[in-house]
């Protein structure tokens, strides 16, 4: 049973929670471009590109950062100082959903291109790509501070 007695417990809630509310900003925004996609598409009479989902759904994987980050935290030594614990989690958390959050603003502008034009589903996806480094980065280096 978890008991919430110290600062330290929150740190690995926000941690799930900072990341998860970052995803559906995300998804939210890459949905929204994709959605804004195919309706030109079907204007013009243009086959809809499937392939768009694959941006919308990018931004999840931090959610399943967060739950990591969040596991790491919680299992952490009773050395590692509550302060460090809470803060771990609030930073780790923004910066895991500012991840996701641009990385579905850039999952937006991938689909509008690429419903445009037909071509660059690779380089998008390595813009995606990269936007999503950064959460992993964040949660490795983190879990290696919680040791």
């Amino acid at each position: 049973m978890v008991q919430f007695g110290n600062l330290g417990d929150a740190g690995f809630i926000l941690s799930l929670c900072l990341a998860a509310c970052g995803s559906a900003l995300g998804t939210g925004a890459a949905g929204m471009g994709a959605l804004g996609a195919w309706k030109k598409c079907f204007l013009t009479n243009k086959n809809a590109p499937f392939i768009l989902v694959a941006f919308v759904g990018a931004p999840l994987s931090q959610t399943i950062y967060g739950m990591i980050l969040m596991n790491a935290i919680k299992g952490s030594p009773e050395t590692i100082s509550v302060l460090a614990k809470f803060s771990g989690g609030l930073m780790g958390g923004c910066a895991m959903g500012l991840s996701a959050w641009f990385q579905g603003k850039a999952g937006a502008l991938a689909s509008d291109a690429l419903a445009e034009t037909g071509k660059g589903f690779g380089n998008y996806m390595m813009v995606i790509g990269i936007i999503e480094t950064v959460a992993l980065f964040v949660m490795v280096f983190l879990m290696t501070v919680l040791r």
